[in-house]
This record gives structure tokens, C-alpha cells and sequence, in this order.
């Protein structure tokens, strides 16, 4: 499987970035999708989560209200949009896979968010 994030960049306090993953594979719309972040010096972090069909989602207590998750199956395709940025939200931001935790993971998109 070969996922492929991209959409990271620079934000600045309160802006808004959306995270794109191309997935590879006739069965991947089959699968729940995940996107996960690191920050520099901590561990990796679930951040949410999209059923098969779209039809559910999931959010970290820390980006709930603010980031939405959706997918376009059509084009083997997850997104994240993120909206009031903050510098916390500041990580390399990975798709992930099935249920979580997943080991089928991209090589991530890095968001910085400057104040």
C-alpha cells in the first residue's frame, strides 16, 4: 500500500491549511483512514479518524471543532481540513491506514503554524 500526504506548509495563527492522501490500491476505499501528527521531541498522536464509507469520524479532544475529516473514495483520496491553526498543531501529519493504531503510514506533510 503507498500513501502519499501533501498540503503542509507554513500557517500563521488562526489560518488554515488542508491536508491531501493519496492512497494507492482498488481496496482502499475499504478501509477506516486515520491522520496522526509528532511534534518535534513527543510521540505520535491520533487526530482522527474516517470510516470506510465517510459515513463516521472521530477527532482528538484537541482538534475537535476545528479540523474535519472527509474522503473522496472516487479518487482514493483523504482529507484534513484544519482551521484555527495553532502553534501546538505545529507536526509532521501522517495518514495512516485501517484501524488504529496502524503501522501503514506516508512519510508525512509537515504544518508549522507561526505566531
Amino acid at each position: 500500500v503507498q500513501l502519499v500526504e501533501s498540503g503542509g506548509g507554513l500557517a500563521q495563527l488562526g489560518g488554515s491549511l488542508r491536508l491531501s492522501c493519496a492512497t494507492s490500491g482498488s481496496t482502499s476505499s475499504s478501509y477506516a483512514m486515520n491522520w496522526a501528527r509528532q511534534a518535534p521531541g513527543k510521540g505520535l498522536g491520533w487526530v482522527s479518524t474516517i470510516t470506510s464509507d465517510g459515513g463516521d469520524t472521530a477527532y482528538a479532544d484537541s482538534v475537535k471543532g476545528r479540523f474535519t475529516i472527509s474522503r473522496d473514495n472516487a479518487k482514493n483520496t483523504v482529507f484534513l481540513q484544519m482551521n484555527s491553526l495553532k502553534p501546538e498543531d505545529t507536526a509532521l501529519y501522517y495518514c495512516a491506514r485501517g484501524t488504529w493504531p496502524s503501522r501503514y503510514r506516508g512519510q508525512g506533510t509537515q504544518v508549522t503554524v507561526s505566531s
